[in-house]
């Protein structure tokens, strides 16, 4: 084959490879930050695809989306166009953990991104496969495609998704492949396995069936939500008049286990074919029927992949075992007797980085400019991949304009826990976002992700306009309400016990504020509004976060404590130490801090292997420093 001929196609602030979640918010990020932007796909048919679940938020998934959003991403504005269903997950349970979800109508969603980004100014989308990262000084310069097309750049986000290296496993069949039967990244792979540690992890897909051939008379339904709550803080006014669609809940049976365990040696996942590492808490149901052999049965939940399709996902049975096997699993689950399957199931492997090697901006540690966003960083689903690709965009910005990075740390965002954990801790796995991996959730909760980072988008110039006076307005309501509650006084008459008796609560003996009466676990603010009769017409929105605000009031204060103490930790910074001079740190400390170079005594605290006496010895020796008494 003749060798390509290069030449310059042009000249960008930052160039984005790939466009896939994290690249699509990585690109918009750039250009509505004013810098000029080429984003670069092999296939403009794949632009933000949800190749696997036709799903967007969850548990933990939902907050990052609400977080992306405050800032001014796009994810959450383009899911709350193409929803076709809409729950809000955990509402037993506290506010810290309500999480929406939606199931998204996929090809309309590709769509619609597709056409933001068409109509973005600044922003250039090109169909053109990146074969290598071009790096001149330990600077990124550009990155050049199979075409021989050099886009010279002065920043580059790598956002590559599972495409890496992509490679299907059906049984013993296996080949070169990105998701979905699209093109893989080969050529950029090996080019990159060449400068930079490489591992290889693995996701997998259930199969898509014929939404006629499903008997849903054996199943449970799952509706949505009577009220529909949107994503986006700019829906929260918006009146959504639309027929949900239903999805559905059935169980596997002994009989479907019984195939898998009989043909088990026929998976990719256990014969030893696949390198990478699965995520484990998205299992494939041999994994599944493997770790829990005592159960006769797992959930199973089939969902519409769209309005335009009979495609459905068979959310629960991800799988790498041969076609024919899975047909016979299928057919012995509970109303999947006769389904036909349209796409059938796999396991994708792909290369991702050690994300160890990046700073808490992104970028890594010994090349300037070069960012890396998403699932090539060692993340899982959507959510983790944009809300990376919106930090490496601002970020890259913000290097080559010379002012210092936007950091998130945990104290402020899921975004901030999830890209802490991701350089700090590293991960062997596919990390998947979780409620439980926020320390300080309950006041990181959805609902006031915007009263948490709009102001803080609107002065990178991200958030617009009417979203920063949407923040004021509601920040204003919450404020003036919550004074007002504690003005009113309720006395101890007989007219108000007989109500408090009436609402199962005990009666008053003193005057208590109207807040305190709130407080009470059986109380709430819709139901003493009986003595208000002057309370303000409010949002929902405003009601919720001051019911919380009131409710949580003791918790929220200790929490706020326990941030102060945090911050304390976050902003000493650690500047030019030799840590083999620091005596008193023990082999594996000074060997930690060597490599992973922490910014601040805080992310020191949350490598693996250093201890509290590690963290004491440091911060003493950085207070002698300070005092002049060490070098």
């Amino acid at each position: 084959m003749s060798e390509v001929k290069e030449y310059i196609y042009d000249e960008y602030d930052i160039v984005v490879v790939g466009a896939g979640h994290a690249g699509v918010e990585a690109a918009l990020s750039g250009a509505r930050m004013g810098k000029k932007t080429a984003l670069l796909t092999i296939n403009l048919d794949g632009i933000a695809l949800l190749s696997c679940n036709p799903n967007i938020g969850g548990t933990g998934k939902g907050h990052l989306v609400r977080e992306i959003d405050a800032l001014g991403g796009e994810m959450g504005l383009n899911i709350d166009k193409t929803f076709i269903q809409s729950r809000m997950l955990n509402t037993s349970k506290g506010p810290a953990v309500h999480s929406l979800r939606v199931q998204a109508d996929k090809r309309r969603y590709h769509e619609e991104i597709k056409k933001v980004l068409e109509n973005e100014p600044n922003l250039e989308l090109k169909m053109a496969e990146v074969v290598d990262v071009l790096i001149e000084d330990n600077k990124v310069v550009g990155v050049k495609s199979v075409t021989g097309a050099i886009f010279k750049a002065k920043a580059v986000i790598l956002a590559t998704g599972t495409y890496l290296g992509g490679r299907i496993f059906i049984g013993e069949l296996n080949y070169s492949s990105g998701p979905d039967g699209l093109k893989p990244s080969i050529e950029l792979a090996e080019n990159l396995r060449k400068d930079f540690p490489m591992r290889r992890m693995k996701t997998g897909t259930p199969a898509r069936i014929h939404k006629d051939s499903v008997d849903y008379t054996t199943m449970v339904i799952q509706e949505g939500d009577k009220e529909i709550i949107p994503f986006s803080f700019l829906n929260q006014d918006k009146e959504y008049d639309i027929v949900q669609e239903p999805c559905y809940l059935t169980y596997t049976t002994e009989a479907a286990h019984k195939v898998i365990r009989e043909n088990i040696h026929r998976s990719a996942m256990f014969t030893g074919e696949i390198e990478g590492i699965g995520p484990r808490y998205c299992p494939s149901i041999e994994d599944k029927v493997t770790r829990f052999a005592d159960r006769t049965e797992h959930q199973v939940f089939i969902e519409p992949e769209g309005l335009s399709t009979k495609e459905m996902y068979v959310q629960g049975v991800s799988s790498s075992l041969p076609e024919e096997i899975q047909l016979e699993i299928y057919h012995n689950i509970i109303g999947l007797e006769n389904c036909k399957i349209m796409r059938t199931a796999y396991a994708i492997e792909y290369d991702s980085i050690d994300s160890l090697v990046l700073k808490l901006n992104l970028e890594h540690k010994d090349i300037e400019n070069l960012f890396f966003a998403g699932q090539i960083n060692g993340s899982s689903g959507y959510e983790e991949a944009a809300a990376q690709g919106l930090m490496a965009g601002i970020n890259a910005v913000l290097n080559i304009d010379g002012k210092e990075p936007f950091i998130l740390d945990r104290s402020e965002s899921y975004i901030g826990v999830l890209i802490d954990d991701l350089v700090t801790k590293g991960t062997n796995e596919p990390y998947r976002m979780m409620t439980s991996r926020a320390e300080y959730r309950l006041t990181l909760r959805q609902d006031n992700a915007d009263l948490r980072l709009t102001e803080k988008g609107y002065k990178l110039g991200l958030a617009t306009k009417e979203r920063y006076d949407k923040f004021i307005e509601k920040n204003t309501s919450v404020q003036n309400e919550l004074s007002r509650l504690e003005e009113i006084k309720i006395n101890p008459t007989s007219d108000n016990n007989s109500i408090l008796e009436k609402l199962g609560s005990s009666p008053l003996k003193t005057s208590v504020t109207l807040s305190e009466l709130i407080r009470r676990p059986e109380l709430n603010y819709e139901n003493t509004i009986i003595f208000d009769k002057d309370r303000p017409e409010l949002k929902r929105e405003i009601r919720l976060q001051v019911e919380t605000e009131i409710k949580y009031e003791g918790y929220i204060k200790k929490q706020m404590a326990q941030i102060e103490q945090f911050k304390k930790l976050e902003n000493k910074k650690i500047d030019d130490v030799d840590f083999t001079k620091v005596s008193g740190l023990s082999n594996e400390a000074k060997s930690k801090l060597i490599s992973l170079a922490p910014e601040s005594v805080g992310q020191a605290s949350r490598i693996t292997g250093i201890s509290p006496a590690d963290i004491n010895v440091l911060l003493i020796y950085l207070e002698q420093r300070r005092r002049g008494m060490s070098k």
